[in-house]
């Protein structure tokens, strides 16, 4: 385990393809894991191998919007670990790491942030949406809820 003086976090974006696991020192990225398997078979395996080798001090995901599945096994992962462990959740918006760009909903659905509001819209031709780790984490806007924020589109 890596020195227990310093301070590391988790910061976790399950909501879309691939699964991107950070880990931060003193808020700084000092590791990234990338998976192309599904959430439900793989994060499970990253956070308990990354918990063994650091000291965590927080975690944080991203809590929507986005594929369902992924928050919600995302959350209750993080929560029974928070419960367990006394390892605190965050939550913060999956805007806040791709850039504010259209996030994959269903079909050709994509969710769009316009000011402070969440919406859905169709694109005939699919957005090229990457989502990036942030170098550094101190300026990252966490939500004050850390629960999923579910945004169901009209089908």
């Amino acid at each position: 385990m890596k020195n227990p003086s310093h301070k590391f976090q988790l910061l976790i974006i399950s909501i879309a393809s691939p699964l991107l696991v950070g880990v931060y020192e003193n808020g700084k990225l000092i590791e990234t894991i990338r998976s192309e398997k599904k959430t439900s078979d793989i994060l499970l395996p990253i956070i308990t191998e990354v918990t063994g080798r650091y000291q965590v001090e927080s975690m944080i995901y991203t809590r929507g919007p986005g594929s369902y599945m992924a928050i919600k096994l995302t959350y209750i992962m993080l929560k029974t670990i928070e419960i367990v462990k006394d390892i605190p959740c965050y939550g913060c918006s999956g805007f806040e790491l791709n850039g504010g760009q259209p996030i994959k909903a269903i079909g050709n659905l994509y969710f769009i942030k316009e000011k402070e509001t969440i919406i859905t819209k169709k694109y005939e031709q699919p957005p090229l949406i990457q989502f990036r780790l942030p170098q550094c984490i101190q300026d990252l806007a966490l939500d004050e809820e850390s629960t999923p924020e579910y945004l169901l589109p009209a089908v």
